[in-house]
């Protein structure tokens, strides 16, 4: 038999307009600007800039009722005066008084130019070669990648090429043909793998005794070289260890990745813009937030005599009707988004100024073991906001300090006790793990024992694969790749 019951069940969910707040709040000062831009395109009722009226009419505030349903709404529902104001639409304007004019901005740079390839082409056209071999030299260019390399094999390129060129050739020709391409430049291009690409630019070089060494090296013992079995090296090769040096010393000027030199390759160069600017004025702290993220909006005048002009109308057609609900809805989306930007300009002023006063010491002197233990929790409960807002907010911007353009997120860390049970944060210890490998004898690093051992002399007494896992994130090899000799 079917039973039946009733359940009632709370549950909170983000209304659409929250969750278009969430993603303003999230992007950065070059992606909220793009999102500004779009937003004014598709919206004719929201503009920029200054507008005529600098009056502010809560009436008109007020009009903008969220719970109208617009696909039900008619035209004689709206009060259009609550729309108008002395003839005048009000200025909406979002400057605050904490923005930067970031008069020196620069716009942002970008690569010019032909791409990588078709830079590879046009040296082609200066080499010999029959229809066969040119379709090849094509083929194989078209696969290499950004690095310049070619990372795919022989058999699979021979393939590829008799299914989708009509092209059938032995191996053999395909080896012959790259080799040509091998010549391009920027020397090493075309390259299978890592030791072939620095082979090859030794070829290119002046054979002097230490070129042929390195080239003898790399072709015979590279698994060795790259673990740097020194002691195996000279051993091997019947050298002194000053011939190793210097034949190393040759390796080290090459490029491991040839494409990524090509200034033609048509990519946005990487360029940050910080969200933020701390200064330090008369001995104080000084939050600025970029100009750039307070821009000037207002709803467009021509709105509102379109909306007077139905008003004044004493028949009114089906057309102005049907013109009325498109400019209420746009007037709404206007209203909307000029006061999300506002709830965006605060959110973030408030979230990075009580960063800045959180970690006040560190933003006086730059000294990154002053930096306190502090999580996105911390912040949030002092400015009573969920979470995820911090974390919206940390992680995708940057603030100018006086010791360089950081990365929000990177002020915040973990905390763990040293030997006075006293909070210190991973910063702190990760900045001396990096201080002490920085000094440390190259012809014996410290293993990460040892480096455990030297922490807790210091007073860290943190265990042996902590001391791993902080190098790791640090990017610094093992102790046995950073042997140099």
């Amino acid at each position: 038999m079917l039973k039946q019951h009733l359940q009632f069940k709370l549950s909170q969910k983000l209304s659409p307009q929250q969750i278009q707040l969430m993603k303003l709040i999230q992007l950065p000062t070059q992606a909220f600007e793009q999102r500004l831009k779009q937003e004014l395109e598709d919206n004719p009722a929201l503009e920029s800039g200054k507008a005529e009226s600098e009056t502010m009419d809560d009436t008109y505030e007020d009009s903008f009722d969220d719970s109208v349903d617009n696909e039900t709404i008619s035209a004689e529902d709206i009060n259009i005066d609550d729309y108008l104001s002395d003839d005048e639409v009000p200025d909406y304007r979002t400057q605050t008084s904490n923005y930067s004019p970031d008069d020196d901005e620069k716009s942002i740079p970008y690569a010019a130019g032909i791409s990588f390839n078709q830079y590879l082409i046009n040296q082609l056209n200066t080499v010999y070669l029959d229809d066969e071999e040119w379709a090849i030299a094509e083929f194989l260019v078209g696969s290499v990648d950004e690095s310049g390399y070619i990372r795919r094999p022989i058999s699979d390129i021979m393939d590829d090429l008799a299914f989708t060129q009509n092209i059938y050739v032995e191996e053999e020709k395909i080896e012959a043909v790259l080799k040509v391409v091998q010549d391009l430049d920027p020397p090493g291009v075309g390259a299978r793998s890592l030791d072939e690409c620095l082979i090859i630019q030794l070829k290119r070089k002046e054979q002097k005794p230490t070129v042929e060494l390195a080239i003898n090296i790399l072709e015979k013992s590279f698994d060795q070289f790259t673990k740097k079995h020194y002691s195996k090296l000279i051993q091997k090769h019947h050298i002194s260890e000053e011939e190793l040096k210097e034949a190393i010393s040759e390796i080290e000027k090459l490029n491991p990745k040839p494409g990524g030199s090509y200034s033609g390759n048509n990519r946005i160069v990487e360029h940050i813009v910080p969200d933020f600017s701390i200064k330090i004025v008369d001995g104080e702290l000084d939050l600025t937030l970029n100009g750039r993220n307070a821009p000037e909006l207002h709803v467009s005048k021509e709105y509102s005599n379109m909306l007077q002009g139905y008003k004044n109308a004493k028949e009114k057609s089906k057309s102005q009707k049907d013109t009325v609900l498109f400019i209420k809805q746009k007037l709404d989306a206007a209203k909307w988004f000029i006061d999300a930007i506002k709830q965006r300009q605060q959110t973030l002023y408030v979230t990075m100024s009580t960063i800045m006063n959180y970690q006040q010491e560190y933003f006086m002197t730059g000294d990154e073991r002053k930096l306190r233990p502090m999580i996105l929790k911390d912040i949030a409960d002092k400015i009573d906001m969920d979470v995820s807002t911090v974390s919206r907010v940390a992680n995708s911007k940057y603030v100018d300090t006086p010791y360089g353009t950081k990365l929000i997120k990177d002020f915040f860390s973990e905390a763990m006790k040293n030997e006075q049970g006293e909070d210190v944060s991973t910063k702190e210890i990760k900045k001396i793990l990096e201080t002490v490998i920085k000094n440390e004898e190259k012809r014996k690093p410290l293993t990460d024992d040892k480096l455990a051992k030297i922490l807790k002399e210091r007073g860290y007494p943190i265990a042996r694969r902590t001391v791993a896992k902080y190098r790791e994130q640090l990017g610094i090899p093992v102790a046995r790749l950073r042997k140099e000799i």
